[in-house]
């Protein structure tokens, strides 16, 4: 490494500290998506002092126990999976000592085959239940269409990374 360039990684890692030093406090910025009333941010920023979790892919929860677990039945339409996957992620979070408004990036998984197609309107129809007019700290992201889940009957699975000020 040149000597210029060690000097100014150094200086540059000295400022750094001296403006956390300096009070200089954690936030995190939402940019909403112009001219739009989407519920989901176009892009977050996140700086300072601010702690990430990484929220492992969450599946839906069993609803029917009479159906074969293997089965979409045992776990419910998009809608209900959505909801259910959301309702388990909130209770991860909230045991984290977060919330869903603390939900920066998600990525969602919806299944996706030749026998039946995305249902994204489903999907937002549980997602809107979390993210929108009651709790408007809208995360980034993305939507992908699978052809399959790690089970037959799971048509959806969601991550999500949060943040939060500590400050």
């Amino acid at each position: 490494m040149k000597r210029g360039s060690m000097f100014f990684r150094g200086a540059a890692l000295g400022a750094c500290a001296l403006m956390n030093a300096g009070g200089v406090s954690a936030e995190i910025v939402r940019h909403k998506i112009p001219n739009s009333n989407f519920p989901i941010a176009q892009a977050i920023e996140v700086s300072g002092n601010a702690r990430t979790w990484y929220i492992s892919g969450q599946v839906p929860p069993l609803v029917n126990k009479d159906a074969p677990a293997t089965a979409p039945q045992a776990y419910g339409d998009v809608k209900t999976q959505t909801i259910g996957v959301l309702n388990k992620i909130k209770a991860i979070l909230e045991g984290l000592g977060l919330g869903m408004g603390d939900v920066v990036k998600m990525q969602v998984f919806l299944v996706h085959d030749g026998r039946a197609p995305m249902d994204f309107n489903a999907f937002m129809a549980g997602y809107t239940q979390f993210f929108g007019a009651d709790q408007p700290n809208l995360p980034v992201r993305s939507v992908f269409g699978v052809s399959a889940l790690a089970n037959p009957g799971f048509l959806v699975e969601i991550e999500v990374v949060a943040a939060k000020d500590m400050k």
